[in-house]
């Protein structure tokens, strides 16, 4: 969603996802603060896909986000956290969930105000109901294998093994590597819908990353090109350490 687009949401939860200490020095006036960096999920069992859809509610209710009312996420930019909160209020069922784009950015480079210090969230009640469509775990992957479409959206060195942070090195068998920071302009805005599709092609696909957080990106992304991606949350953070097969170069 656009800037001029909150002026008809009167009532919507505006979360800056974004470190405390970015959001005190200048956010968005009524924006209340949920850094979603702190909130990390690495267990994509059946189990821990049920435990993430139940500390994920828990954890946005605590920033007002509540069933039957909107709520828009930003960050610096269309960035990876604002992406993730989306994604999580996706999984959640949460259908009026929203992202500013171009976030603080563009907010500021369209002449329009900001505020400092901080601002007390009131809690909300956000049940849990996972939305399966929009998430896979490690094992339908390992099980799927080379029938599942995976985009990586890591930095080539990650993808290619150059640069290691798990166990094993490298990416899953059969994943193409598209940056998640092709997805968005100068401005800090999204690409159109149209130069999204030439970078992701047609079809749907399961998007990875480290953490699930840039993947959360290219699955905000590919969504606007008019896919219906899905997310793996655990990313290469979970399959890097399980001891599964891993491609490299």
């Amino acid at each position: 969603m656009q800037a001029d687009d909150l002026g008809g949401m009167p009532d919507a939860v505006l979360v800056d996802a974004r470190p405390y200490g970015a959001y005190s020095k200048s956010h968005i006036p009524g924006a209340v603060n949920l850094d979603l960096f702190a909130f990390h999920w690495a267990d994509t069992t059946p189990s821990g896909m049920e435990a993430l859809a139940a500390q994920a509610a828990r954890y946005l209710s605590f920033a007002g986000v509540s069933a039957g009312r909107d709520v828009v996420f930003y960050d610096d930019v269309s960035g990876m956290l604002a992406a993730r909160g989306l994604w999580l209020c996706r999984y959640l069922s949460h259908k009026r969930s929203y992202m500013l784009d171009g976030g603080m950015k563009k907010w500021l480079a369209g002449g329009r105000d900001a505020e400092q210090g901080t601002r007390a969230a009131e809690p909300g009640s956000l049940d849990p109901r996972p939305d399966m469509s929009v998430i896979a775990g490690f094992g339908e992957i390992r099980d799927r294998m080379g029938k599942i479409r995976l985009v990586d959206a890591r930095a080539p060195p990650e993808y290619d093994g150059t640069v290691a942070r798990a166990a094993s090195a490298g990416h899953i068998p059969g994943a193409v590597n598209i940056d998640w920071v092709r997805n968005v302009g100068e401005d800090g805005a999204f690409r159109d819908p149209g130069e999204l599709r030439a970078i992701y092609g047609e079809g749907d696909a399961v998007t990875y990353c480290h953490g699930g957080y840039r993947a959360a990106n290219a699955f905000v992304a590919m969504s606007l090109a008019g896919s219906k991606p899905r997310l793996y949350p655990g990313s290469w953070g979970e399959w890097g350490n399980l001891g599964l097969p891993a491609s490299r170069g």
